[in-house]
């Protein structure tokens, strides 16, 4: 999938009948010149750093618009949900419970898990929801 552009996305609120209003527009070229996760406190600061007016909640609303409507994705992850653009969306996330270090795992490595959870207890996972704790392979080696 291609990444989207500021315009692209903008154009795509408005066909779904949204205004884009100057803060609007602010927030969604901010998540699209963001790379890799952002979390909402993270990108409230930096729009209210560049448009001090601008509400959190009015950031929270845009959030959960650009992932109705597909742009972005959000998972879990140890500090909490954090966004990312929808087509880096494809991996699972690893975080070390101890240092805090944080990996990435392929759809298609993890899927040997997926198919052991479908498996045993017939039930399909969304691998990429959650980050996967535990120990980094140098608190591992630290630990024994």
């Amino acid at each position: 999938m291609e990444r989207r552009t500021t315009a692209d996305v903008i154009d795509l609120l408005r066909e779904r009948g949204l205004r884009m209003t100057p803060q609007r527009r602010v927030i969604v070229a901010e998540i699209m010149r963001t790379q890799g996760h952002i979390s909402p406190t993270a990108l409230v600061r930096k729009i209210q750093s560049e448009m001090p007016g601008v509400n959190a909640s009015t950031v929270y609303r845009t959030l959960s618009l650009l992932e109705e409507a597909g742009v972005i994705a959000h998972a879990h992850l140890t500090g909490g949900a954090e966004y990312h653009h929808a087509e880096e969306a494809g991996h699972v996330h690893l975080t070390c419970a101890r240092c805090g270090a944080e990996d990435d795992l392929s759809l298609n490595e993890a899927s040997a898990l997926s198919d052991l959870i479908e498996r045993h207890r017939g039930f399909l996972p969304d691998l990429a929801h959650f980050a996967i704790s535990g120990l980094c392979p140098d608190c591992a080696r630290a630990r024994t």
